[in-house]
């Protein structure tokens, strides 16, 4: 018999929302965020059914900075927990990272999906512990370029 799926984990950066590199710093201080296309619809469904959260390997975001860049797309309302490589003293794809997100949730690694757009970073070490995974692919013409860059 096989478990059911309880929590979606979600990378962050060209997951949730856009990663521009032209930008530095924390995304939460950045002069420009877009969510990536329809994620608030598919949200907005998912988090009926199942415990969201997001993983990120992003070291210059605390969680409460992600929290304020997700707000700004108005998405965070959707979040059960944040987790990022800083809280969780670990970045991706080191094994421990996912580890200690099922711990933390307090689920088994067959209840959970990982759903990222870095096969080697996000797709490869969660299927290592045993997290069910989706590989999440944007195509380069529907990324945009911030106003004002380019």
């Amino acid at each position: 018999m096989s478990l059911q799926i309880k929590a979606l984990i979600f990378d962050w950066g060209d997951t949730l929302m856009w990663d521009f590199p032209q930008f530095e710093g924390p995304m939460a201080y950045w002069e420009e965020v877009q969510a990536v296309p329809d994620i608030n619809k598919a949200l907005e469904m998912a988090c009926k059914e199942y415990r969201c959260c997001v993983a990120s390997n992003a070291g210059e975001s605390t969680a409460e900075l992600m929290e304020e860049a997700l707000n700004r797309v108005e998405i965070m309302k959707y979040f059960h927990q944040l987790f990022t490589s800083r809280e969780l003293g670990v970045t991706k794809p080191n094994l421990e990272f996912f580890n200690k997100i099922l711990r933390n949730l307090n689920l088994n690694a067959d209840e959970c999906i990982m759903i990222g757009n870095d096969y080697e970073k996000d797709i490869v070490p969660a299927k290592a512990v045993g997290i069910n995974t989706i590989l999440f692919t944007d195509f380069p013409n529907i990324k945009p370029t911030p106003l004002g860059v380019g």
